[in-house]
């Protein structure tokens, strides 16, 4: 399987970050602030378009952040099997 990894800043400053899978679903959703990590629940929407938008809800202020990708601009990596489980 390959991922593409998208990151974006809420307004709170936390550094979000998602998976998205081939067929364009958020695998993974995370969010970073200050040392501490978090699970981020993300969402991809309109996801088979040329751009999309990823919802993100963010455990440090618990703001929903949107926001809007290049489906072109995305660069795939390989996920082995261990990292998968």
């Amino acid at each position: 399987m390959k991922v593409a990894i998208i990151r974006s800043v809420c307004e709170c400053e936390a550094r979000l970050v998602a998976e998205i899978d081939p067929g364009g679903r958020a695998v993974n959703g995370r969010a970073q602030k200050q040392g501490q990590a978090l699970v981020a629940p993300a969402n991809a929407l309109n996801n088979e378009d040329e751009y999309f938008d990823v919802g993100w809800q963010c455990p440090f202020c618990g703001r929903n952040t949107l926001r809007s990708f290049y489906r072109g601009a995305l660069a795939w990596q390989p996920v082995s099997s261990d990292s998968a489980a």
